[in-house]
């Protein structure tokens, strides 16, 4: 994604392919074709001091490189991830809700990342009793709840195949009556950093992955690195039960160890260095290869949070020392605290480019010790903790997480893990209600358009010259991908170009060179309703995004833009556009 500039290319630039003259010539033609137009057709009065030519700061023209894909990511790009807290709160018990699995499946392929800040907390017990380890509850209802969930389990196993169930409404306000208390308790462990342990249940486990499965996910589940022993070594009794009974399931599971390793001391007063959590990671694997179901299993960490100094340097020393034991280096970042509370900080180009800054601290330490090691975001989520309610589950959220997912793939990021597809709070894809919101909606789109390979964007456009001294962030942001193989709509050779205007006013874009005089399908979100950027629901070209029932999606209805014809963004829109039939080299193969 390159920046609207002068008409000036960068003499060279690791990211910019060579310019063709015949794409520069016709790119000059289509500059004095719109500005001589827009002569007879728009006045402005001139302004002392300013240039004339409304198109001339607007019109941006827009190429992409179709011979060669730069990038080529995982098919599980976007991946999601869910809290280890769904245990404590309840709502692992409505995993086989067939509303939850079918807007899970929505967004497969992906994995499944079973991890957070309470992976360190969970304790593993192989028995199926589950009363016995039921959280907290109001007393008024908590026998009869979890007699309802006892019987709801019986009447699971009874299942062959997929285990789903739909819950009556009074049970499901139980429920979140019971989340909504139970959370209280959480934050308050949060605050005062004092934990207390999670057990994870045989039937836990069965549930979360019946779940996965029926959903078309692959789970990463994550082990408890702060069970440790006297010598602070790490204590492998519950893992060893865990993949024994797991094996002996034949669930088929990734693992990882821990997470974000680097704050353990302000978490627990206990310290793990990046040696000692390499010996941890080997000694992870070897117990793997004694597994024989797991010989071969994937493993992924360590988990790194924010790459400031004690992240960086605990990266830094695992990669150096057990830098081969992981198939991918995994690392979080989240983006801004509870002190956010306008909708427009969502928007700030100086917010959405740290990400950026945060990619490049963590691919060089990457590739100093094994170049070429694949690099996951874990964890990715718009707000710290459970987020700020009517902001990170609104509309306006959304910049912050296709912004996120197209930086990330242009820098070679191999997976996006976003957290969390369902829980308590208000940073997550589907609510308490089982109902999507706007960032599910993004992400469906996404998966259905959006193909692993990424291409070069070349951006040329008439604009303000920067200042002396003054940063020119892009406010408007193009990514380019191969359309979608999954998407039968399309044929091979198809291109689908998302678009970020994070303008307060509209923005033209003209399709050139390559892509110029082709048939264009647009897929444009908007907020729906009253409530602007605070909107908890999204339209498509006009239509309002709702699930049809339980089991079916609203058909995602493309709106046909004839050849030839500029494409027109909204001010603060989102909007994904398919070029059909451009038969793009990249995009054959």
């Amino acid at each position: 994604c390159q920046e609207s500039r002068a008409f000036k290319m960068p003499k060279s630039s690791p990211r910019v392919f060579p310019w063709p003259s015949l794409w520069l010539a016709s790119l000059l033609i289509l500059m004095v074709q719109s500005v001589l137009s827009s002569s007879s057709t728009y006045q402005r009065p001139a302004v002392a001091g300013k240039r004339q030519g409304f198109l001339e700061r607007t019109l941006v023209l827009l190429d992409v490189n179709t011979r060669s894909s730069i990038r080529v990511l995982n098919e599980n790009f976007l991946s999601l991830q869910l809290d280890p807290s769904i245990i404590r709160d309840g709502w692992l018990d409505f995993l086989s809700s067939k509303r939850l699995v079918t807007l899970a499946r929505g967004l497969s392929p992906a994995f499944l990342r079973f991890g957070g800040k309470r992976t360190d907390f969970l304790q593993f017990n192989n028995q199926k009793n589950l009363a016995k380890f039921r959280g907290p509850g109001p007393d008024y209802y908590l026998k009869n709840y979890e007699d309802d969930i006892v019987r709801s389990d019986i009447a699971l196993d009874k299942q062959k195949g997929c285990k789903l169930a739909s819950h009556p409404d009074i049970m499901l306000e139980l429920q979140r009556e019971k989340a909504a208390t139970t959370q209280l308790v959480l934050l308050k462990e949060q605050l005062s950093n004092i934990y207390s342990n999670i057990t994870i249940t045989a039937r836990s486990l069965d549930k979360l992955y019946n779940f996965a499965d029926c959903a078309g996910l692959h789970l990463i589940l994550g082990l408890n690195a702060l069970h440790r022993n006297p010598d602070n070594s790490w204590n492998t009794s519950s893992t060893l039960s865990l993949l024994k009974y797991s094996a002996g399931k034949k669930y088929n599971i990734s693992w990882e160890l821990g997470n974000e390793p680097n704050a353990y001391r302000s978490m627990v007063g206990r310290a793990v260095n990046s040696t000692q959590l390499a010996q941890d990671y080997t000694k992870l694997r070897t117990l793997l290869q004694s597994v024989r179901f797991y010989h071969r299993a994937h493993l992924f960490g360590p988990n790194a949070g924010r790459p400031r100094k004690n992240a960086i340097l605990l990266l830094d020393g695992f990669m150096k020392n057990a830098g081969s034991v992981v198939d991918a280096v995994t690392w979080q970042h989240y983006y801004m605290d509870g002190r956010i509370n306008k909708a427009e900080d969502f928007l700030k180009t100086r917010l959405l480019d740290t990400l950026a800054e945060q990619i490049s601290k963590v691919t060089k330490v990457v590739n100093t010790h094994t170049p070429g090691k694949k690099v996951w975001l874990g964890g990715l989520g718009p707000a710290w903790a459970s987020g700020i309610s009517n902001l990170s589950d609104t509309y306006a959220a959304g910049f912050l997480w296709m912004n996120t997912l197209g930086m990330a793939a242009l820098n070679g990021i191999d997976v996006v893990l976003r957290h969390s597809f369902f829980d308590y709070g208000y940073t997550h894809l589907v609510d308490q209600h089982f109902n999507p919101l706007p960032d599910y909606w993004f992400s469906l789109v996404f998966k259905r358009l959006v193909g692993p390979k990424v291409l070069a964007v070349r951006v040329a456009g008439l604009q303000r010259k920067p200042q002396p001294g003054r940063v020119i962030r892009d406010k408007l942001r193009i990514y380019a991908h191969c359309t979608s193989y999954q998407n039968h709509n399309y044929v091979r050779g198809s291109i689908t170009i998302y678009i970020i205007n994070l303008h307060r006013s509209r923005k033209k874009i003209k399709l050139a060179g390559t892509l110029r005089n082709k048939t264009v399908h647009q897929y444009l979100l908007q907020p729906y309703g009253n409530d602007g950027l605070r909107a908890k629901h999204v339209q498509l070209n006009g239509e309002k995004l709702v699930m049809m029932n339980n089991e079916t999606f609203p058909e995602l209805k493309p709106k046909t833009l004839r050849a030839g014809r500029t494409i027109a963004m909204p001010p603060m829109t989102i909007g994904f556009y398919v070029i059909k039939n451009i038969n793009a080299y990249a995009c054959r193969r």
